[in-house]
């Protein structure tokens, strides 16, 4: 049998018993197990890729390669490649210049090596598959993170066999490419354009990158740097406004890493690629970083999150450089540690850049909801978790590692030292310089600089689920304070201690008394408070630094829902938001009582990014949490807050959000007819120029309130529409608006088939719309169907999809009747994979609690 087919059943098996009865070595099963990766990290070394690629035109046709494999074998053979690209995707294979009989088993090509250990070079003939490499008909993209390298091309797909690639690109012609590193040649074929790219720096499988297609190039130097974009965005005047601030803000962050790691910018050069509809909102690959479109060319009138946002964005690709790429973890349980310092360090970055931003605000509001939103849940993981095989990685993937971990990294600087902080980075980045590390190394290094005992603080920390609860009891005589304590306990009824600093907000009629202090066990007194007068309300953890369920006592809980806006700073005022927003999720506030208090305290509120904290959960609350009678009563209301707001904003910015957050509520005929008249263009609002983003959303939005013209208003929108890839996107979603609940029904179908599920981001926009709460009623039938998918879409989309394909689906619904299908499925699989159950359950967090808020919902028992 050669090595272009597949081993029959019995010869696989007798590859595999000899491969047991002989040096055994690690377990060669599906994916890239940890005992594979381990055993070739300690026996695989100075890998180089020479990888070629041919792109056809034509969709149809496969993308076919051969890759080079040069390596140092330490030990005796086999050489395992991992390769799940087609089935028979695999020619003819050479070893050392010969033919060689490889073994294609369970996603590995097997090659034998007669010789044993030394320097071997293998040849691999292949079809590439698709999936991560993104094809449409005028552009790709790849995209490996964390283990799709090996679906592309024969490699060793783990993150600590660093190698160097040179690639060779053939594309059709009128297309340009870009990959990690410079061009070293181009040539015109009668096939197309072959692009030979320079050797690449020492890099993980899943840092390699390329894209090629009809994009328009420019360039631009900063500060000596020259830095490139590439991108498809076809409106001038949206050209013309973004390109200063994206190459900006791209050197700014440059410039302020190179200081602070007192490394230079580690790789050859910096180009970045503009996708449309990107999966994520951008990926690091060192040299050719890939972006969402979208988050980089903003409207003529963003919002200031959008523009806080798309910073936050560009500093924390920039910041990947140093800390994932420079310096990778060695295995994806640690995939945390480059996240946490990307957005650790973004968070300073964009200070300059801001001036007039509460960073403190920023930071709190752009972390601890989110963080909170998955650590109050029967799913909450911890920061990094054990790994036994690399196909499993994307479900480590989250908001705990994005948005919790900075926190946490956040309290260790405070407790160390911001000088200790850095100058234990810059050891470590110096250390292990295109190398690999994992966390033990970094903690090892700054345990050397601090009293603090750091394997306790991350054995709660960083390697448990959860958040505690910390409550405030008060005992005074005479209107003075006697005793005022903290007490923390453990939610899981465990001893747990969470060692963290804790500020005492005290209030009173127009002022804040803030008593710092930390506590390190079961309670902390607060010294400081004694002989106080007696506060009208106490609100812990008001300085933002502390994570908790921050319980709120019934007379501070009275005061909040009545006078919240008088909190005299604006970050205890967040503070104060969310504890409140805590309370209406355990049932203690009425969602009616809460909107009423957030339409009050909306005109009061002068920071924006409170502002805009505030319409969040607005939005949030009128949807989900109140009943239908309810928010009828409220919409009125609600909506004529909101065009007030509009038209007393003095901010395009400002203006912005409010428009947003009607477009999202507007549920009234009155209201519903304005924004058609918007649409159309006989309606203007004054200082806030209606984009074409804009006018789509508001289409879409028209059309789920089923206005009479819907499908007129989406058949002239999509008319409207000159940029081809936002044409796409809209023709595709288009359907799922549909006031017909068969045709709905067929688009939800569609996605039953991978083919269908290729643009995720489109898919995502399709599934919400489909289960909105206006069509919840007619949608709690997809639920279940879309349970059963979830372990295919693991399978075969990209990281972030199946939380997001669980979000999409779930949050529209409320009901009990949604809430019992997901009981009903997880006792109905009680072998579930344990990562994908705890993203069921983490998504269906908002659903259970707005049952029981609701409707008195409540599990029969536990949660299977």
């Amino acid at each position: 049998m050669t090595a272009a087919s597949r081993t029959s059943p019995a010869h696989a098996f007798l590859a595999l018993f000899t491969i047991a009865c002989g040096d055994a070595g690690p377990d060669r099963g599906p994916g890239v197990p940890l005992t594979l990766a381990e055993h070739r990290g300690r026996t695989v070394s100075d890998v180089q890729y020479d990888l070629n690629l041919e792109v056809p035109l034509d969709l149809g046709r496969p993308i076919r390669g051969t890759v080079a494999v040069t390596l140092e074998l330490r030990g005796p053979g086999p050489i395992v490649l991992d390769f799940a690209g087609p089935p028979d995707g695999v020619g003819t294979v050479t070893l050392d210049g010969g033919p060689v009989a490889a073994e294609v088993l369970d996603g590995h090509i097997v090659v034998p090596v007669p010789t044993g250990a030394g320097p071997h070079k293998v040849i691999v003939e292949f079809q590439a598959g698709d999936g991560a490499l993104n094809r449409n008909a005028e552009f790709l993209y790849s995209l490996f993170v964390p283990d799709r390298a090996r679906t592309a091309f024969p490699c060793f797909d783990q993150p600590d066999i660093k190698a160097r690639y040179t690639l060779s690109l053939t594309v059709p012609l009128g297309w340009t490419a870009v990959g990690n590193a410079g061009i070293s040649s181009s040539d015109t074929l009668p096939s197309g354009v072959r692009y030979r790219f320079d050797e690449t720096a020492p890099l993980s499988t899943y840092l390699f990158a390329f894209a090629a297609g009809r994009f328009r190039v420019v360039t631009s130097s900063r500060g000596g740097r020259s830095l490139r974009l590439y991108h498809r965005e076809t409106d001038a005047a949206r050209i013309e406004g973004n390109l200063d601030p994206i190459f900006d803000l791209h050197a700014q962050a440059l410039s302020w890493l190179e200081a602070y790691t007192g490394i230079p910018y580690p790789f050859d050069k910096f180009d970045f690629v503009a996708v449309p509809s990107f999966q994520y909102g951008g990926m690091e690959h060192p040299g050719a970083v890939l972006y969402r479109a979208s988050s980089l060319f903003l409207d003529e009138a963003p919002t200031q999150n959008q523009l806080l946002r798309r910073a936050s964005l560009i500093a924390h690709e920039t910041a990947h450089m140093w800390f994932g790429d420079l310096v990778t973890m060695r295995w994806f349980d640690d995939v945390w540690m480059k996240e946490v310092f990307a957005n650790f360090m973004a968070a300073k970055i964009v200070h300059p850049a801001f001036p007039h931003i509460d960073h403190d605000l920023r930071f709190f509001l752009a972390h601890h909801p989110a963080a909170y939103a998955i650590d109050r849940t029967a799913g909450a993981n911890p920061i990094r978790q054990g790994l036994d095989n690399l196909a499993e990685a994307g479900t480590l993937y989250g908001a705990i590692i994005y948005q919790k971990a900075p926190i946490v990294m956040r309290q260790l600087e405070r407790l160390i030292g911001e000088d200790a902080l850095r100058d234990g980075l810059q050891t470590y980045l110096t250390q292990f310089a295109f190398g690999n590390a994992d966390w033990t190394h970094l903690i090892g290094i700054l345990d050397a600089r601090t009293e603090a005992d750091l394997a306790d603080w991350s054995e709660v920390w960083v390697e448990t689920a959860g958040r505690p609860g910390i409550s405030v009891t008060l005992d005074s005589a005479s209107g003075h304070i006697r005793h005022l304590e903290v007490r923390q306990t453990d939610p899981a009824g465990g001893t747990r201690i969470w060692p963290q600093p804790v500020t005492i907000a005290l209030g009173y009629e127009d002022s804040l008394v803030r008593i710092p202090g930390r506590i390190a066990g079961r309670r902390l007194e607060v010294a400081a408070a004694r002989n106080l007068p007696v506060p009208q309300y106490v609100l812990p953890g008001a300085d933002g630094l502390g994570y908790a369920r921050f319980q709120l006592d019934p007379k501070t809980r009275e005061i909040l829902i009545g006078r919240l806006p008088k909190i005299p700073t604006a970050l205890a005022r967040a503070v104060a938001w969310m504890a409140l927003w805590e309370e209406v999720l355990d049932g203690s506030v009425d969602p009616a009582v809460f909107v009423r208090s957030a339409l009050i305290a909306l005109p009061q509120e002068p920071d924006e990014l409170n502002g805009q904290f505030i319409l969040g959960f607005l939005d949030d609350a009128f949807w989900r949490y109140l009943s239908a009678d309810a928010r009828s009563t409220l919409a009125p209301t609600v909506e004529s807050l909101l065009w007030a707001e509009l038209a007393r904003a003095e901010t395009p910015s400002r203006k912005a959000a409010h428009f947003d957050a009607l477009v999202s509520m507007a549920s009234s005929a009155a209201t519903t007819e304005r924004l058609e008249a918007l649409w159309r263009g006989t309606e203007r609002i004054e200082g806030l120029p209606l984009s074409e983003e804009r006018l789509t959303t508001l289409a879409e939005a028209l059309a789920l309130q089923d206005v009479a013209e819907a499908p007129a208003i989406l058949a002239a929108q999509l008319e409207r529409i000159e940029n081809p890839d936002r044409r796409a996107r809209f023709a595709f979603v288009a359907p799922a608006l549909s006031a017909e609940p068969a045709v709905r029904d067929s688009v939800f179908a569609s996605f039953r088939i991978a083919s269908s599920r290729e643009h995720e981001p489109w898919v995502l926009s399709a599934v919400r719309y489909l289960n909105h709460p206006l069509r919840s009623e007619h949608a709690v039938q997809y639920v279940r169907p879309a349970l059963d998918l979830l372990q295919e879409i693991q399978r075969t989309g990209d990281i972030f999809f199946p939380l997001r394909w669980l979000h999409a689906t779930l949050d529209g619904h409320a009901s009990g009747a949604a809430a019992d299908t997901i009981v009903r499925f997880l006792e109905e699989h009680p072998g579930y994979p344990s990562r994908l159950r705890a993203k069921v359950l983490q998504a269906a967090d908002g659903l259970f609690r707005a049952a029981a808020v609701r409707e008195g919902w409540s599990a029969v028992g536990d949660l299977p």
